[in-house]
């Protein structure tokens, strides 16, 4: 898991000598400013008799019974850092009402509508560890997928549940994690199934209101809509789920007459959370304004749920818009780390948890509820892990300019901004990256260390730490071996570019099943390019094979889709330098889809189509030889869709692999070398 490590002695020194650390003007006149950050936990510094600081555990509830987790927060030197990674407290947590007008639920539902990007794809261990991240952050709502969308989804949704949906902080805190369903049973009782082992699950079920939608896709008349919304909330308080949450799908195009009358039958059926879906990106954020005063002004039994908002981006206005909604009475607003979604994806949660850190205690007060001084209990420190996590397991980079998370977000290149940032950092910078968890100019652990081929465990981890990666026993052994290897090949050491290269590098740990043990290549101007390739399967015994290509790379994956017997067509192959110079890692990325009909089909449903589609895996692999790092990557990518095959095959109770070899096939007229 990787979470934000606070011990920086230089964001301590810089958070000394500026009170603006984080928090808007207008929080730091009267008081100190890290008694304003929003509190991650409320956790104390202790130490035990050697003098070592540690911090209180998260606990988890199974069956009643209280099992400490060995998820915690990192160690803290000083009560500074402490603060820092403390979470401002939350109103109780109850369904369909919150006891503080101005707080303000985000909902997270990048598992769900994220993975719905073109060209995302998570594995179920990739989602969970998102999904502890997410917890981390402190995101109220957590919708951790599809379930009746496949076996795997399913399982996927119930993990989180039963894990992270368990995890209960010092606080009380605890994620409500969320299934979502068409509104008919079978989906609805699939959903319930994957997440009632959470201590606050929630059924989210939507069905279309717009004129376009019944008429053109549902064929339904608005009576049959509403009977069947009704229904289906019906059906779901029936299985005893008291936290539901309906979505008028595509409401930002639907009739608002209509809308009064679907979303106040729905309430009396006894939904909680009225969630207002923009679907399309349609409204400006003035329309959508108006649209959730109005509906919460006019739909009968208004003031007995909770107004949410889900905005998607095709106008850039996702953010503006779920921004509107809240000034407007909304206080749930659903998004997604990075944005990733549909289309042109989601409002983004970065964007919008710190709109409202800078900027909800004083812009917000003309709406209708509360004071209008607007917050959240989400911790900003954990954004940049989070943000990273994501964009490497999803294989979606942000683009540098994106707001918050961007590469170029605190970069400043203009000579008039670098005079500025040097006499006073709040000239150009609103918010300082170390903030968000992203630790400016602490290279080498603030001690000399320089990472290198006599680096130890130890070092490693401990940088690894403060970048932002918490990582197991297992998964810091396998980057450790990994450092190692390219540490005896980069003279000069690993900076810390190299080293987050490394632990996104996904051949080493992730749902290995194959793994190259040998690799050799030719290619020249003349002669046609040939590769040798050797990988040990999951049974222990090594296989090699040639295979010529267009090109060094083309031969290597031809050679390993021989020896793992697999049909995929790679869609998409990306390299780059991780950093300057010859000795530079090169970090790839592959997207691949299987062939359809072929012996690794992977069909699944997608939530808003209700059709089946190829699910698509990425990996990543780095190696100062571009053909190794292509090599890590392109079988990473491979393993991941064994891996997810076999578990919908046991899942599903279908034929079982029996033969120890991740769903491979034997290739016709191709018969692999057993290395004796």
């Amino acid at each position: 898991m990787r979470i934000h490590a606070a011990s920086i002695a230089a964001f301590l020194a810089y958070a000394a000598s500026s009170t603006s650390a984080f928090a808007p003007s207008s929080y730091l006149n009267g008081g100190n400013a890290a008694n304003n950050i929003p509190s991650r936990r409320r956790s104390v510094v202790a130490t035990n008799s050697a003098g070592a600081i540690f911090t209180p555990r998260i606990t988890r509830i199974y069956n009643g019974g209280i099992i400490p987790a060995t998820t915690s927060l990192p160690s803290a030197a000083d009560s500074s850092i402490s603060e820092l990674h403390k979470r401002r407290p939350r109103p109780a947590y109850v369904p369909g009402r919150i006891s503080d007008p101005d707080y303000v639920r985000i909902f997270d539902t990048t598992l769900r509508d994220g993975e719905q990007s073109p060209g995302a794809t998570l594995t179920s261990s990739e989602k969970l560890e998102i999904a502890r991240n997410l917890a981390k952050l402190g995101v109220d709502v957590i919708e951790a997928g599809f379930p009746i969308a496949s076996p795997d989804d399913f399982n996927a949704v119930k993990q989180i549940a039963d894990v992270v949906g368990n995890e209960i902080f010092d606080d009380g805190y605890v994620p409500v994690i969320a299934g979502l369903s068409r509104a008919n049973e079978k989906d609805i009782q699939r959903a319930w199934d994957a997440v009632r082992g959470a201590a606050r699950p929630r059924i989210h079920t939507f069905i279309a209101t717009s004129d376009i939608h019944m008429q053109r896709k549902l064929n339904k008349t608005p009576d049959e809509v509403v009977k069947i919304a009704v229904n289906a909330v019906k059906f779901a308080r029936g299985l005893g789920c008291d936290d539901i949450e309906f979505s008028p799908e595509d409401a930002g195009r639907s009739d608002p007459v209509f809308l009064y009358r679907i979303l106040g039958e729905v309430i009396e059926a006894g939904a909680t959370t009225l969630n207002i879906p923009d679907t399309t990106g349609w409204n400006m954020p003035w329309e959508f304004g108006t649209l959730i005063r109005k509906l919460r002004e006019n739909v009968p039994g208004a003031e007995n749920v909770v107004f949410s908002t889900h905005c998607q981006n095709d106008l850039g206005l996702a953010t503006a818009n779920s921004l509107s909604g809240a000034l407007n009475g909304a206080r749930q607003l659903e998004c997604t780390i990075n944005g990733i979604g549909e289309r042109a994806g989601n409002a983004s949660l970065e964007e919008v948890v710190m709109s409202l850190a800078l900027k909800g205690d004083e812009q917000f007060r003309s709406g209708p509820l509360g004071s209008g001084r607007l917050y959240t209990a989400i911790n900003p420190v954990y954004i940049t892990s989070t943000s990273k996590m994501v964009a490497e397991y999803t294989g979606m980079k942000c683009q540098p300019h994106k707001a918050i998370v961007g590469a170029n977000a605190f970069q400043h290149e203009s000579g008039i901004h670098q005079d500025g940032m040097i006499k006073d950092k709040t000239t150009y910078e609103i918010m300082t990256p170390e903030s968000i968890g992203l630790m400016r100019g602490d290279s080498q652990s603030g001690a000399g260390i320089v990472l290198g081929k006599h680096s130890g465990r130890n070092a490693v981890g401990t940088r690894l730490r403060e970048l932002g990666y918490d990582l197991d026993v297992d998964k810091l052994n396998a980057v450790f071996a990994r450092f190692k290897e390219v540490a005896e090949k980069k003279k000069g050491g690993l900076d810390d570019d190299d080293l987050e290269s490394l632990v996104s590098d996904q051949a080493g740990y992730v749902n290995e099943v194959w793994r190259v043990t040998g690799l050799q290549a030719t290619t020249g101007l003349s002669g046609i390019p040939t590769a040798t390739v050797k990988m040990m399967g999951p049974d222990g015994v090594e296989r090699y094979v040639s295979a010529t290509g267009t090109g060094p790379v083309d031969a290597v994956y031809k050679a390993i889709d021989q020896i793992m017997g697999v049909s995929v067509i790679l869609e998409t192959y990306s390299m780059n330098s991780v950093n300057e110079g010859i000795e530079a890692l090169a970090s790839t990325r592959v997207v691949i889809k299987p062939v359809v009909n072929g012996p690794n089909d992977s069909s699944v449903m997608d939530a808003q189509t209700s059709q089946l589609r190829e699910k698509k895996f990425s990996g990543s692999g780095s190696d100062t030889d571009i053909i190794t790092s292509s090599a890590r990557a392109y079988v990473a990518a491979l393993n991941k869709l064994l891996t997810w095959q076999m578990r919908r095959m046991a899942a599903a109770s279908e034929m079982r692999d029996t033969t120890g070899m991740g769903g491979a096939v034997a290739v016709e007229g191709v018969a692999p070398v057993v290395v004796a």
